[in-house]
């Protein structure tokens, strides 16, 4: 109880990356002894774009078995399904009273998706910050990992908590950024000027957990770099090369300089193919435990149905708190 509690979430849109994996996945398996962690499969978020329906429901399991082969442990963490908490879409309602058109005209990621999906630009596309809103504060947590892109949601969910807390007391736990060890940014292999992302159309530009040897080998072989003929960190000049440096790094501990040092006289095809090999190895264990997961359901299932148990007891706490505030009247049992 005296542990502060962390919460983050991620779409089951697409199967991780290795930029998701070095940069938050794996350092969050450090933070499971220290902080009560929630990892939310966030799918009632997926459903603002259009999905296949079977597509989703395994995504979504297989976003629940990355996890866990990644390292996070089901019993120290809770990692559960938005839609098997009703009290997600409960307090996002509650909460859209308390929001203003006006921050929610301010959110980028709006314009960004509606510009992106203009044949389907819906309610909840744009009231997406408050049920965001209500996922950080139903568990009354203290920390979100966020990166840029979700900054202002944050601090949308912080400016809805205190404004409830001014009208009705302490409530709401105000959240604040977590700022932990730093992971590797990954950018594209395709376009090392953006970030790897699990929803770019190319496939040649990302790395997936789940991609075979000989699937990673041919991503790097055809990854983007430049004819300066030496491996150098540069991201004005060499970005593509900066990036693969990275990765290498991020895996094997080795500095920049002695990267470099390394590979010095040497072809980017060296290079490419070493990086490969670093990344092959890291995934292995990762991908053993996945298959042996995918192949345990009612393992999974318990798991799914204790940690959904957990995450409901907590958010109903806090849910019955909130509309016992706003005047909402008891539940007869």
């Amino acid at each position: 109880m005296d542990k502060k509690t962390i919460f983050s979430g991620m779409q089951p849109s697409g199967a991780i990356t290795l930029g998701n994996y070095l940069g938050a996945l794996k350092n969050w398996t450090t933070l499971q002894d220290e902080y009560n962690c929630l990892y939310c499969i966030v799918d009632m978020h997926a459903i603002t774009v259009r999905q296949d329906p079977t597509q989703l429901r395994q995504s979504s399991r297989n976003l629940l078995m990355q996890y866990i082969a990644a390292g996070l442990d089901p019993t120290k963490n809770i990692i559960y399904y938005q839609s098997h908490v009703p009290a997600h879409a409960e307090l996002a309602w509650i909460l859209n009273c308390y929001t203003y058109m006006g921050e929610l005209n301010r959110m980028t990621q709006f314009k960004d998706k509606s510009k992106s999906h203009s044949d389907n630009i819906n309610a909840g596309l744009y009231t997406y910050p408050a049920l965001m809103a209500a996922d950080i504060l139903l568990y009354q947590t203290d920390l979100v990992p966020v990166g840029v892109d979700q900054k202002q949601h944050l601090e949308l969910s912080r400016d809805i908590a205190q404004r409830f807390n001014s009208i009705y007391g302490d409530v709401f736990t105000v959240p604040e950024p977590y700022i932990g060890k730093v992971g590797a940014k990954i950018m594209s292999l395709q376009e090392p000027v953006k970030k790897m992302s699990k929803s770019d159309d190319d496939i040649n530009a990302t790395i997936n957990l789940t991609d075979d040897p000989a699937t990673i080998i041919r991503k790097f072989k055809r990854a983007v770099t430049d004819n300066l003929a030496q491996v150098k960190y540069d991201e004005i000049a060499q970005p593509g090369i900066s990036n693969l440096m990275a990765i290498y790094s991020a895996i094997t501990g080795d500095s920049y300089e002695s990267i470099q040092n390394e590979f010095e006289g040497k072809g980017y095809g060296d290079f490419k193919l070493r990086v490969a090999e670093a990344v092959i190895s890291e995934l292995e264990p990762l991908q053993q435990r996945y298959k042996q997961l995918s192949a345990d359901k009612n393992y999974i299932d318990t798991i799914i149905k204790e940690n959904a148990s957990k995450a409901n007891y907590l958010a109903t706490k806090t849910l019955r708190k909130v509309q016992k505030k706003i005047g909402f009247p008891p539940i007869v049992r």
